[in-house]
Formats: C-alpha cells, sequence, structure tokens
C-alpha cells in the first residue's frame, strides 16, 4: 500500500490572525453602528424626558445632562399637578390630563381590539378561501385594503365632519373608536393575512375530520398558533390609535379630547410651554413603554412568524 498524501493548510499564521483581527474589527463596526443608531433613536425620548425636569434658563441654554448641565426641579410636573408636591393637593389641570389620558386609553384599547377582531376574521378569510368580486381576486382585495394607507387623511375630512355632525357623533367616545378603526383596520388585515398564511392547512383539516367545524378549528387550533402575531398586530395598531391627532383634534372639542391634542395645547402667550409639554409628553408615553417592555416576548414572536416559509 502506498501512503497518501493529505493536503496540508495553506493558511499561515500571519493570515490566521490577519482574519480574526478582520472579524473583529467588523463586530466593533456593527456594534458601534448599532450603538449609533440607539442613540439617535432614544435621544428624543433622553430630551423629552430630561426637559421635564428644566426651568426656562435651562430649556433655552440647551442644557442636556442632569445633575451636570442643570439641576433636575420639578416645575414640569408642578404645572400637571403631578409632581411630589402637588400630588395629593386639588388640582383642574391634573383633573383635565386624566380626562384626557382616559379618553386616550378607551379609543385605543377599543378600536385596537375591534380591528383586530374584524381584521382577523378577514384575513383568515383571503388566506384560506378565495374569493371574487367584479375583476378583483383575493390578491387585488389584500391590494385594496392595504391601499386605504395610501388616502391622506386630510382628504376624509369634510365627509367625516358632515357624517359625524348628521348622526350625532361629535366629540363623542363613539365616534373616535369608529374612525380608529377604520384608520388601523388595513395593517391590521395585512399583518394577519400573512400570519395565517404561515399556518399549514393540514392542522385545520386535521381538526375538520376529528369532528370540528371550520369555527372550531379557527378558535382553538389557529388562534392559539397565531397569537404572538395578534398580539404583534394589536400592539402597532394601539401605538397608532394612541398617537393619532388629526381626527381626535378635527371630531372632538371638550369632552373626547385626547392626550396628542392636548400635547400640542401647551401654548401660551409668550410662546410654547417646553417644560409642561415635555411632562405632558413624558406621561403620555409611558404607557406605550409599559405595554412594549410587558409584551416584548410576544412582539418578538409575531415579527418572526412567517419570516421563514
Amino acid at each position: 500500500m502506498t501512503a497518501i498524501d493529505l493536503p496540508h493548510s495553506t493558511v499561515t499564521p500571519a493570515e490566521s490572525a490577519t482574519g480574526r483581527i478582520r472579524h473583529i474589527a467588523a463586530r466593533i463596526a456593527i456594534y458601534g453602528i448599532l450603538i449609533l443608531w440607539a442613540f439617535i433613536c432614544l435621544f428624543p425620548i433622553f430630551w423629552t424626558v430630561t426637559t421635564s425636569f428644566k426651568i426656562a434658563p435651562d430649556v433655552m441654554k440647551g442644557n442636556l445632562i442632569p445633575f451636570v448641565d442643570f439641576w433636575p426641579q420639578w416645575k414640569g410636573w408642578q404645572s400637571l399637578g403631578l409632581s411630589p408636591d402637588t400630588i395629593f393637593q386639588t388640582s383642574t389641570v391634573r383633573d383635565e390630563f386624566l380626562k384626557r389620558f382616559w379618553n386616550s386609553v378607551v379609543a385605543s384599547i377599543v378600536a385596537s381590539f375591534l380591528a383586530l377582531v374584524i381584521g382577523s376574521l378577514a384575513a383568515y378569510g383571503l388566506s384560506r378561501f378565495s374569493y371574487r368580486f367584479l375583476w378583483m381576486r383575493n390578491k387585488d382585495i389584500s391590494f385594496f385594503f392595504l391601499s386605504q394607507l395610501i388616502l391622506p387623511p386630510v382628504v376624509l375630512a369634510l365627509p367625516f365632519l358632515v357624517l359625524y355632525k348628521e348622526i350625532a357623533l361629535l366629540d363623542s367616545r363613539i365616534g373616535l373608536i369608529l374612525v380608529y378603526t377604520l384608520m388601523v383596520l388595513p395593517i391590521v388585515i395585512w399583518i394577519m393575512r400573512d400570519q395565517f398564511k404561515a399556518i399549514p392547512v393540514e392542522l385545520e383539516e386535521a381538526a375538520l375530520v376529528d369532528g370540528l367545524t371550520v369555527w372550531g378549528a379557527f378558535l382553538r387550533i389557529v388562534v392559539p398558533i397565531a397569537l404572538p402575531g395578534m398580539v404583534a398586530a394589536f400592539i402597532l395598531a394601539l401605538i397608532l390609535c394612541w398617537n393619532e391627532y388629526f381626527f381626535a383634534s378635527l371630531l372632538t372639542s371638550t369632552e373626547a379630547k385626547t392626550l396628542p391634542v392636548m400635547v400640542a395645547s401647551q401654548t401660551g402667550s409668550q410662546g410654547i410651554n417646553w417644560w409642561a409639554m415635555a411632562a405632558l409628553s413624558t406621561a403620555a408615553i409611558a404607557p406605550l413603554i409599559i405595554v412594549g417592555i410587558v409584551l416584548e416576548r410576544y412582539i418578538i414572536a409575531g415579527m418572526a412568524t412567517g419570516a421563514v416559509k
């Protein structure tokens, strides 16, 4: 038997060290870009929170770092009746804030839930059954729903004003809930359609063979699997409804006014009250941050669902 010469490695120690250096440099560059992008994204929140603890000279000078550039004070929160020295006292401004906060909570949650229910049913139908309406098929109907997001809200201003005046829905939570539901319904349908398409049809067919109805298969098989995606769609709809300003300012005046409208109204005869606006904005975005932290795993699972088919 003759010995077989095995090929020797042609990678020298110098080349191996150079490859490791390049790998480390690439990772440093990637993490550096990610840190920079995170700083850019989080800086507006940082600026808003710190501004709520500033006084007028600190705002005008552009001081940024607490305890270094300026000493935090409660002036912005005092204007809302939410500072430690005013929280237990009677405050009309705080009562107004809580009323607007509750309006935003009710309108956003109810509208997002309705959009999720209606959108999930529509998306399930589009992903499992074949429809024909005039020249449109399933893909055309899905695109029609998504195309509603292209329409500028200002185009609907006059029709909604006239319609809501006729049916007595101006300055009401029900009116906001209806328009918010219509506003976020297309994006919910589009998200949930992809979620349902990622679920094998064989699971439902097996459930039907076992004696379940179509509704039973949907509620007991499909919904539990698509739950992370449904939560992600609900959170997205909630954020869109919570931050909506145009229709809230157009269709409300006193009773149903929401937090974004209240934030935008923080102006006086001498200009914008930055510290009060920053405190109000911080109180407005805090619930969304809490919801995002609590439901983070559902958001990640919902984003990952359907990524690999």
